[in-house]
């Protein structure tokens, strides 16, 4: 059966983590539309650049990217899916280059950070910030600049023609990233088959409120998979709640929203979709044959 290819807006370029996720979540051909921010991102589907946008939420070993959250909410977009990847980062440089000669390696803060272990054994290399991780090692490519290294994944070895001096340096290997997949209203039907849900919900000046919701949700049969409280801007020492749950009835589901209503003051469904897979497996899919499985920056 043929598809159309999916337009999908990530962060970053092609290479990325980004790429992966959309790729393994829509299983077949789509074309990628790079931008420089989560910002631009969510600009990209409201120019209807993009159909779709793949985006990284949280992580096993960083935790949540908080700002994402209040880009979520104030797009008006929706959840439709959700992926998960294993991060294995890799140590980049072009030939004929070896460890001895690396001076400098470029990539992503959070990737940085994730691999410091590694280079405690390296103390004369410099490891310098950049926007993402493909970003990294294209530029290691482009420039190749004598003592240059990137950290990336194995795809974007394959894709800017890189050898890999060093495979899976992070210190942390059960190392994943969740991404979710937004689109607009234009995009988005009623899911009936969903089995999770995220909403978003303030609460009201009542003493023991969030008990009581949560209470809700357990009586529900909700399984509640994620919370995440954020500040709202001017209004002080208040919060919204990003609570994500899982559940086999839908019907009870929607039971459970209509009577946790009215416990909450500002009260949002962000979006009903389908779980995602976190097997292993998963991530060898046949796009990425040898990628190792990876997300993220």
């Amino acid at each position: 059966m043929n598809h159309e290819p999916v337009k999908v807006a990530i962060q970053g370029i092609e290479g990325s983590y980004h790429e992966e996720a959309a790729v393994t979540y829509f299983e077949h051909d789509v074309t990628i539309v790079p931008t420089l921010s989560f910002d631009e991102m969510f600009a990209a589907l409201e120019r209807r650049d993009a159909e779709y946008a793949a985006m990284a939420i949280e992580n096993t070993v960083a935790g949540s990217i908080l700002p994402n959250y209040a880009l979520l909410r104030e797009s008006g977009l929706r959840i439709v899916g959700e992926t998960y990847l294993r991060i294995a980062l890799n140590l980049l440089t072009f030939e004929p280059q070896t460890m001895a000669d690396v001076v400098e390696v470029y990539s992503h803060p959070m990737a940085i950070n994730q691999c410091r272990v590694f280079f405690r054994e390296y103390p004369r290399i410099k490891l310098i910030h950049g926007p993402d991780t493909a970003s990294a090692a294209k530029q290691v490519r482009d420039e190749r600049r004598p003592g240059t290294a990137a950290i990336a994944s194995a795809h974007a070895a394959r894709l800017y023609g890189l050898k890999v001096l060093a495979e899976e340096i992070e210190t942390n290997k059960a190392n994943y990233t969740r991404f979710l997949i937004l689109t607009d209203q234009l995009n988005t039907v009623s899911n009936r088959d969903a089995d999770k849900a995220s909403i978003c919900f303030s609460l009201q000046h009542q003493v023991g409120c969030l008990s009581q919701v949560l209470s809700v949700l357990a009586f529900y049969g909700m399984n509640l998979t994620k919370i995440q409280s954020l500040p709202i801007i001017g209004r002080e020492w208040q919060y919204l709640f990003y609570v994500d749950v899982a559940f086999s009835d839908f019907v009870r589901y929607r039971q459970a929203l209509s009577a946790i209503r009215p416990l909450t003051d500002i009260f949002e469904v962000l979006g009903e979709y389908c779980q995602g897979l976190k097997a292993l497996e998963q991530v060898n899919r046949q796009s990425f044959p040898d990628a190792g499985t990876a997300p993220g920056e």
